[in-house]
């Protein structure tokens, strides 16, 4: 690989141990602020930091795969994850960011929904910490595969080495850093992204003779007449699989942690501005290279045997090395951001609501610091063994584990939020209807079909209903849930 490659890649990689550093020697006093950055996230910090942690590889590599492969029609995932993003800030970030402070000052998402429902706090907390452990090793092992392939891929590497070296540098700036370093580093990165996906797009279409968008088009058509249709080959099933993926925003709980170290409820919609504009480049940047890539690989004769790999290879081949490294930390920003948000809410479930709740109540914040950074390394080595089988494929194990959080907290989220009358008796009902319904649908082989989180999600609300009415006697509204 060429040297210029290599100087970018590693100002990249010194940059992320940098910002780990700093935030180590500010914030990592106490729980709080190793677990939410003490709650004083800025606006824009919040907003990419967000934003970078739920898009991970799944942007520079599964969703331009899947329009390289079938064409526009794929588009409709990243409409629907619009959406739902929108939905989410509106709806559940100022409620989440006012009503986690109000319960006793929660630190995660099952301290929060404990603190809501302190008739089922310690299954609540036990069952939302082994969910979310769960679910988390799966996703986390999505990023890793993206880390491997790109070793493997672009400096033709072994696989294995690439998904190692990409858990070290994570775990190293999570461990030392907390949440602000994740933070921090998540907005930097988000940066790098949505620069990325603006250019690629641009130099391919003005890349030698014969190019430009109509041009790109007409070589589109001629190999399939429908595959820049939004509609091609959709069933109504099919439709509604891909826009349920927004469904999922409501239950991550990397995503919705933001939400709660928001400087301020007031500052919110600020956030969300930010967010959804950085949103939506993003996403037609992603749309653009798997569409336009397929245009520029068959002009050219490209022998593409992963198309999730369309964005390495454009890279190398488009760009001057210097560039190129800057593209190669893009797409390892996308991995990196999202895998190190992943580890340190599994890490803090695993500290907070098994180890202190179940284990040691009067633990002391040092203990519970290095439980936290000791939890970080055993969900990636676990994460790793999932990872370890090179076949494996990013937007598949992204899916599984989107489904699976969006199923058993979406609907958990938003009602305990927003239904006063939800009690801790139809909260666990939801939770373990929405988790085993996803699993056992996946199980049957039915997600061809329909993706897992529609059945899931309508489940686990009904659930929750039927279960909080049955029990309405254990109502334990507390005075600040708002319709």
């Amino acid at each position: 690989m060429q040297p210029g490659v290599w100087i970018s890649l590693t100002a990249y990689f010194v940059l992320m141990l940098a910002i780990g550093v700093y935030a180590w020697r500010k914030s990592t006093a106490s729980s709080e602020e190793y677990m939410l950055g003490g709650r004083n996230l800025p606006p824009a910090v919040a907003a990419l930091s967000a934003g970078a942690s739920d898009m991970s590889g799944w942007l520079l590599l599964g969703l331009p795969g899947a329009l390289y492969v079938s064409g526009l029609a794929q588009s409709w995932i990243g409409i629907g994850l619009f959406v739902g993003a929108l939905i989410n800030w509106i709806v559940v970030a100022p409620r989440l960011r006012e009503q986690t402070e109000h319960y006793d000052n929660s630190l995660t998402i099952p301290g929060f929904l404990g603190n809501r429902f302190p008739s089922q706090a310690s299954l609540l907390r036990f069952v939302s910490a082994i969910v979310i452990v769960l679910f988390f090793a799966v996703y986390t092992a999505s990023g890793l595969v993206g880390g491997g392939k790109l070793f493997a891929s672009a400096f033709g590497g072994d696989y294995m080495t690439g998904v190692l070296l990409t858990l070290g540098v994570v775990v190293v700036y999570t461990v030392m850093g907390g949440f602000l370093a994740v933070s921090l580093t998540d907005f930097v990165q988000g940066c790098i992204m949505m620069l990325a996906l603006v250019i690629m797009p641009i130099v391919i279409l003005t890349t030698g003779q014969g190019n430009g968008v109509g041009q790109a088009a007409e070589r589109l058509t001629a190999i399939d007449p429908n595959f820049l249709s939004l509609f091609n080959g959709v069933t109504a099933l099919g439709w509604l699989s891909a826009v349920a993926w927004g469904l999922g925003y409501f239950g991550q709980p990397h995503i919705i942690v933001r939400f709660m170290a928001v400087r301020s409820v007031a500052e919110v919609p600020k956030a969300r501005n930010i967010g959804m504009s950085w949103m939506a480049v993003s996403l037609i940047g992603a749309i653009a290279v798997g569409v336009f890539g397929r245009a520029y690989a068959e002009r050219n004769g490209l022998d593409v045997a992963d198309p999730e790999t369309i964005f390495i290879i454009l890279s190398d081949m488009l760009f001057h090395p210097l560039i190129t490294g800057f593209l190669y930390a893009a797409l390892l920003a996308a991995i990196m951001s999202t895998v190190s948000s992943q580890l340190l809410v599994a890490s803090s479930s695993l500290t907070e609501d098994i180890y202190r709740t179940l284990f040691k109540r009067n633990a002391t914040d040092r203990e519970m610091l290095n439980m936290g950074r000791a939890a970080v390394v055993a969900v990636g080595l676990v994460a790793v063994l999932i990872a370890s089988d090179p076949d494996s494929q990013v937007l598949g194990l992204v899916s599984n584990a989107w489904a699976g959080f969006g199923a058993a907290f979406g609907p958990l989220i938003v009602l305990a939020l927003t239904w006063p009358r939800m009690t801790g008796a139809g909260a666990v009902a939801g939770l373990i209807v929405g988790a085993v319904t996803v699993i056992l649908w996946i199980a049957l082989g039915l997600s061809s079909t329909l993706y897992e989180i529609v059945p899931g999600f309508v489940a686990a609300w009904v659930a929750i209903v039927l279960v909080s009415r049955a029990t309405a006697d254990q109502g334990e509204y507390r005075g600040i849930v708002r319709n």
